[in-house]
């Protein structure tokens, strides 16, 4: 399967619910490579690669998120992105 790229920003009740680490999480079990961090704005980033099916099953599960979430909307852009193996919990910026 071709690998795609997406950056994602979630945004809603998403830091202090330990949402970083609930992607880490499910990102890894996807087999996806990339980052997740917390955004001064109050928003979670994170950049997924893999396969387009696999992106898009991650997202779907990024609407629903860790029980303390409460995702209102997730703003998607495919784009070109290099990133190392494994996915990795970035610090704020």
């Amino acid at each position: 399967m071709p690998e795609t790229s997406a950056r994602v920003i979630i945004r809603g009740h998403v830091q202090g619910v330990w949402y970083r680490g609930w992607v880490v999480k499910r990102a890894t079990e996807r087999n996806l490579r990339g980052w997740v961090r917390n955004r001064s704005d109050g928003s979670v980033e994170a950049v997924f690669v893999g396969s387009k099916s696999q992106i898009n099953e991650m997202i779907q599960e990024c609407y629903r998120g860790p029980t303390a979430a409460a995702v209102e909307h997730i703003d998607v852009k495919y784009e070109k992105v290099s990133v190392k193996p494994g996915f990795t919990q970035l610090p704020t910026l």
